[in-house]
Formats: structure tokens, C-alpha cells, sequence
């Protein structure tokens, strides 16, 4: 399908597209960016906002990207979304759930991507899966939000693992990041924002030695209170004192009017990262 209600996909086709894939009878296969598509379970986690903005930012302010590497990294869809805005770069993805791992390499071969991911199944903290020596330009998190026991986990695992801190936190995001981030390279992640959610990640932050560079409230309904955030943050020591010391903070994006519509700027977003608005 090379179009939506009058609207052109754009970007390369991938080669999956010119053949009839094998869809799992519990999977399902979903438009991202462009033509490029993604394999999910249809009853597990599934890509979201946080995901698709995860990487919308990051390569928004890191454009020159030419290694990335992206952190707990689940089915893929930060990692494939970043892949269609920065077309010349080579990434490492590192998930520690086996079915998400299958899941992504589906969707990388489906799209071509085969030449530029490495995909690694192991948990990102653990140092035999990151080389020390490894450097990447743009590293990318979504952190899980909520320490274990802090609310109702989800009837999937996979829905579990995505949302609960069964494997660090955004602490520990923050240290692997730094740890393989180039000189002057950009981490960005999402976190939610109230109830004391951003002093975690300036904490996480400090700790590791990153300075958050600029942030981005995100509020979902028109008039409502934002409930996550978006953040790109660099090595303190790559930056004056001037900007450690005063962190942009952006004016807030909205997804959604009031009445439920989907909000101008959004609609702006998506044809970024070429979703149909």
C-alpha cells in the first residue's frame, strides 16, 4: 500500500514488501515508518508514543548519527524507526527477552535492515555484551518506568519486562550510556514526569556523569497535566558550564486535542518519522 487516504509512504520499500511474509497466527504485522513495517504480538507489548518520540528526538538532535546503539531495546521499534530517519547509520540493539529478540530480527530482515543491526540477546548492564571499547554517536532508551511491586504488573511478561524495572533502572540507562557514548555523542530516552520522575533522572544523570542538554514535556490530551518526558542529555565533561548549568526545557508537545483529534504539531511528528498524520 503506497498510499493512505491520499497521503504518499515515503522512503525506500523494503524487500519484504514484494513478497507475502510469514505472520505467526499470535502476531501481527503494523505500518511504523514509511513502508517499513514491524512484527508484534498481537496480545503482548506493542509499540507506542513513548517509543516512536524516543527516537523522533534522538535523531532530531543528534541528525549526524552514524552509530547508535539502543538500550533494552524490546521488538525493535525505537531501533527501526531511527534506522528510516538516519539512513546511512549502523546500529546495536541489546534486549534481554528472547521472544522480543525473534520478533525484531523478523522486522529487521523484513525491511533490509539485516547489513545494518546488530541485534544482541543479553541484559545491557551485563559488560561481555557492550565492548568496552564500542562507541556509538546516539545512544536510545526507554526506560522502564516503575520500581517492582509498585502497581499492577500486566498479564504478559513481555508487557511486564517493558514496564517494571525487572532489569535496572534509568540510573542504570544512564551508566551503560555514558560508558559507550562518542565524544560529543547524545543520549535520549523518555521517563515519565510527575510525581518526582524527573529528579530520577537528573539523579540518574549526575550519578553517571551526564548533564541533561534540553527536555520536552509531552501532555496526551489537550489541557491535561504531561505525563512523560523526552530528554537528550551528553557527557557533562563534553559541555560548558553554561549549558550544564541552565538545561533547556521546551515547551510542552500534545498529542491530542480536547475533542480527540489528533493535535497540528503531532500530525507534524508523525510525518517525521513518516507515519501518516
Amino acid at each position: 500500500m503506497n498510499s493512505f487516504r491520499g497521503w504518499t509512504r515515503p522512503g525506500p520499500v523494503p524487500p519484504g514488501a514484494d513478497s507475502m511474509p510469514e505472520v505467526g497466527a499470535d502476531e501481527t504485522l503494523d505500518f511504523l515508518s514509511g513502508h517499513f513495517r514491524i512484527f508484534q504480538l498481537r496480545d503482548g507489548h506493542r509499540y507506542s508514543t513513548d517509543d516512536v518520540l524516543t527516537a523522533w528526538y534522538g535523531t532530531t538532535w543528534c541528525p549526524r548519527a552514524e552509530t547508535v546503539l539502543d538500550l533494552g531495546s524490546g521488538i525493535g521499534s525505537v531501533a527501526l524507526v531511527a534506522a528510516w530517519r538516519l539512513p546511512g547509520a549502523r546500529f546495536v540493539t541489546v534486549e534481554a527477552q528472547e521472544q522480543s529478540v525473534a520478533l525484531a530480527r523478523k522486522s529487521i530482515a523484513f525491511n533490509g535492515l539485516g547489513d545494518r543491526m546488530d541485534v544482541r540477546l543479553g541484559d545491557f548492564r551485563d559488560t561481555a555484551v557492550i565492548a568496552e571499547r564500542e562507541r556509538f554517536d546516539l545512544v536510545l532508551g526507554s526506560p522502564p518506568y516503575f520500581p517492582i511491586g509498585s502497581g499492577v504488573e500486566g498479564d504478559h511478561p513481555q508487557k511486564v519486562a517493558c514496564r517494571f524495572e525487572l532489569r535496572g533502572d534509568v540510573g542504570d540507562y544512564c551508566t551503560v550510556a555514558v560508558r559507550h557514548l562518542a565524544p560529543g555523542g547524545v543520549f535520549a530516552c523518555v521517563f515519565p514526569q510527575p510525581d518526582g520522575q524527573r529528579e530520577r533522572v537528573e539523579a540518574g544523570a549526575a550519578a553517571a556523569g551526564l548533564a541533561i542538554l534540553r527536555s520536552r514535556p509531552v501532555v496526551l490530551r489537550e489541557g491535561a497535566a504531561p505525563l512523560l518526558a523526552l530528554y537528550a542529555l551528553a557527557r557533562a565533561t563534553d559541555l560548558p558550564d553554561a549549558v550544564r548549568a541552565r538545561p533547556w526545557i521546551e515547551p510542552a508537545l500534545t498529542i491530542r486535542l480536547a475533542d480527540g483529534a489528533v493535535h497540528p504539531e503531532y500530525q507534524a511528528v508523525k510525518l517525521a518519522f513518516g507515519f501518516p498524520p
